[in-house]
């Protein structure tokens, strides 16, 4: 089911992909969940949004490598199924990652310290699959309607804000829109999304930035 709705001045469009997810799928997530990489990651080099005070921020990741062995049904989603999802949504031809470093990730938030930073995407269309429910608030994505936000402040001043709903599939341009995830509001609670890169003619992977990389993954 596609569900498209037009926010001035970006667009969001949204897919319910429930059905598409494998029987078992939220044990899958849980049990991956649990080997997050939970840490105070440093702020991101080009991309990162955040205010100029903020040096680190706390957060959980599933890394790319991981989500191959322990999801191998969200890989091949992502490289298909989603792939063609994509394409009906930016409506030009859309590809996905070829280097599996970064294609798919999975980001976790886990009580309510933890957020995600404010930051610019490098590639130019964002999906992201939510695999948590928060209808008690918390752990949103909020969008900034300002490309020259920085900050969460900023941010929330002039934002659209997404309650993550399981099963959800959203895309939209994270490399024109600033936007960070919400801390959610119980001390209990765990947020779990899939974060997956897509690129297209008009930009594609090779426009990625190399400090980037190195950044994440080391020398080149």
């Amino acid at each position: 089911m596609l569900s498209d709705f037009r926010m001035t001045p970006f667009e969001i469009i949204e897919f319910d992909v429930t059905a598409q997810l494998p029987v078992g799928w939220q044990k899958d997530i849980d049990t991956i969940a649990a080997e997050a990489d939970f840490r105070d990651f440093p702020r991101t080099p080009i991309l990162s949004r955040e205010a100029a005070d903020v040096t680190h921020i706390t957060r959980g990741r599933v890394h790319a490598i991981q989500v191959q062995q322990g999801l191998p049904w969200l890989y091949k989603l992502y490289r298909d199924h989603f792939l063609e999802l994509a394409g009906q949504a930016w409506g030009e031809p859309i590809g996905p990652a070829l280097d599996d470093r970064y294609g798919v990730v999975l980001n976790v938030l886990r009580g309510n310290k933890m957020r995600f930073e404010c930051h610019v995407d490098s590639n130019p269309v964002t999906g992201l699959l939510f695999f948590t429910d928060h209808p008690a608030g918390g752990g949103e994505l909020v969008v900034g309607h300002d490309p020259a936000a920085v900050g969460v402040e900023e941010l929330e001043r002039d934002c659209t804000a997404i309650t993550p709903r399981a099963g959800q599939l959203i895309f939209f341009d994270g490399k024109t829109y600033p936007h960070y995830a919400r801390a959610l509001a119980a001390e209990h609670d765990v947020r779990v999304v899939a974060v997956m890169n897509f690129y297209t003619t008009s930009c594609p992977e090779s426009t990625r930035p190399l400090d980037l990389n190195r950044h994440l993954f080391g020398a080149e």
